[in-house]
This record gives structure tokens, C-alpha cells and sequence, in this order.
């Protein structure tokens, strides 16, 4: 029996890393650049929120599409701010999250349903069966897109180009990198992603928005980009140990006995409390491109 509650964990635990990982791998890409973006929490709140609706108007396929396009929408313009107009990316980023907080929550009042929004069930992304049950096929990609982007960083030239303009931009634009239009599509690609994994949360995972939905997993996704050190497969790491412990507090608070005996407030603090600790014992030792956050400025 107990042995069946673990793999049940784990089998949750697959769900719940994918905005995680999906976020954490794209801000690499960002980050790579030289850009750090803090609005990814508000990213995957609007990216849910459009992306249900995209799927209630023409499908699930429409819907994620929505979600990509809203998150590369949001990067294009964080990207134009800071990359061209040398922008405080700090600042940039809250202005970010604060507009989702109030977006989202004039949507649902519009919608007629204030603090959640059902997405009916005919329009949701269908699972794929296997003999562990029913998984998401953004689970594999989740799965897969850190190694992709691994390879990309380290394999290819325009990987390079990346990597330069985040460690030596001048050097850069000296060889001939267009420095403002590579950090531009890399923060516009990791917040597509962020955007893909916000309409993962609405009509694959939860099947459902609420303005809080987000629940701080952009931030966490944040922890996770330091936790891996910028690499690209040690997001995936953090990823899973996130989703763990995300669905180790949601079992635990639903043992009889314990839900009564101690408050579920406090039981969905582990996922949170377990990511600090985890980066608390890194911080240190990450480091990051020498030109990160640092608008570039030609001589």
C-alpha cells in the first residue's frame, strides 16, 4: 500500500514539474543572454488565462497556441525595453506581474465568474494513455526540451552567439553579433515557453484559471534557474523536486486525520519551504554571465 502512494506521488509529480521546468529552461536561454526577466509568474498567469480562452474558441490546439503567442508577446516587449531601449529589467518585470494580477482579474469578473473560470472538458488537451495512467503530452515535452536546449546552447552557433552576447557583449558586437537582436529572441523564446507552460496549468493540467493560479511558480521557476546554475538539464532537476514536494503537500493534507490536525495553509508551504533550502545550499556557487542585467551600451 504504501509502495502504491509513492508511485502515486511520482506520477503526480510529473504534472506538477512541467510549468516549472518548461519556465526554468526558457529563462536559461534569457539569462544566457544576458537578461533576467521576473515576470515570468506573470506570464504564466496571463498565458492561462488567454490560453483557456483560445482553447474555448477553437479547440485545445488554438488554446496553446494562444498561451506560446502571449508569452512571446510579453518577452517581445520586455525584450524591446531592455534590449534596445536599456531598460531597468527589474522594474520591467514587476510591471509585468502586477499587469497580470489585474488582467486576469477584470477577465474573470468580465467572464461573469469572479476568481475562477471552469474550461469545459470537451476543449481540454487530451491525455495520452500509458500503463501508469493517463499523462499530458507536454509532459514529454517538459521532458525533453532541456536537453534540446542544451544541445542548442552548446552545439550549435547560434547557441554561441547567445552565450557571448550574455558574458562579453562588446567582444560580441566587435565579431559581428548583432547583440540587441540576439538578447531579444532569447528573452522572446524562454517567455514563449513560460506562455506554453501557463496554458499547460489551464486546459491540461487544472483545467481551470483562478487569479492566484499561478501560485508563485514563476518565482520558483526563478529558484530553479540558480539551482541548476544555468544548465539546462539540471532544470528538469529542480523541476521534480518541485512537482515531489508540490504533491507530497497535497497527499498529506488529504491523510485523514492530519487535514483536521494541521491546517492546509500550513501543509502547502513543503513545496515552497523545499526549494529555498535547496537553492540556500547553491547560491553560492552559481555563476552567471558577467553581463547579466547590464544594458549594453555601444562605445
Amino acid at each position: 500500500m504504501t509502495l502504491s502512494y509513492f508511485w502515486s506521488i511520482l506520477f503526480l509529480s510529473l504534472h506538477a514539474m512541467v510549468p516549472i521546468t518548461l519556465t526554468a529552461a526558457g529563462e536559461v536561454v534569457g539569462e544566457r543572454a544576458g537578461l533576467f526577466n521576473i515576470g515570468l509568474e506573470g506570464i504564466l498567469l496571463l498565458s492561462a488565462f488567454t490560453g483557456a480562452l483560445g482553447a474555448e474558441a477553437g479547440g485545445w490546439p488554438v488554446g496553446l497556441l494562444v498561451g506560446i503567442g502571449t508569452g512571446a508577446v510579453v518577452g517581445l516587449f520586455f525584450g524591446l525595453i531592455n534590449a534596445y531601449w536599456k531598460g531597468n529589467q527589474l522594474i520591467t518585470g514587476v510591471g509585468i506581474n502586477l499587469f497580470a494580477l489585474g488582467f486576469v482579474a477584470f477577465g474573470l469578473q468580465a467572464l461573469g465568474t469572479p476568481g475562477f473560470h471552469d474550461v469545459p472538458r470537451d476543449v481540454r488537451l487530451p491525455a495520452i494513455q500509458t500503463p501508469v495512467g493517463g499523462l499530458s503530452p507536454i509532459v514529454f515535452l517538459a521532458l525533453a526540451m532541456p536537453f534540446a536546449i542544451h544541445w542548442f546552447l552548446n552545439r550549435t552557433r547560434a547557441g554561441l552567439w547567445v552565450r557571448a552576447v550574455g558574458e562579453n557583449p562588446e567582444a560580441a558586437d566587435v565579431a559581428g553579433v548583432p547583440v540587441e537582436l540576439v538578447r531579444l529572441l532569447a528573452t522572446t523564446f524562454g517567455a514563449a515557453l513560460a506562455g506554453l507552460a501557463g496554458a499547460y496549468m489551464s486546459i491540461s493540467w487544472m483545467g481551470s484559471v483562478t487569479k492566484e493560479m499561478a501560485a508563485g511558480r514563476g518565482f520558483i521557476a526563478l529558484a530553479t534557474v540558480v539551482f541548476s546554475g544555468l544548465r539546462p538539464i539540471l532544470t528538469l532537476a529542480g523541476g521534480f523536486i518541485f512537482g515531489f514536494f508540490d504533491s507530497l503537500a497535497t497527499w498529506i493534507a488529504n491523510i485523514p486525520g492530519v487535514k483536521e490536525a494541521i491546517p492546509w495553509q500550513f501543509v502547502s508551504t513543503i513545496p515552497y519551504i523545499a526549494t529555498l533550502l535547496v537553492v540556500t545550499g547553491v547560491i553560492g556557487r552559481v555563476r552567471f554571465p558577467k553581463a547579466l542585467g547590464i544594458p549594453y551600451r555601444r562605445e
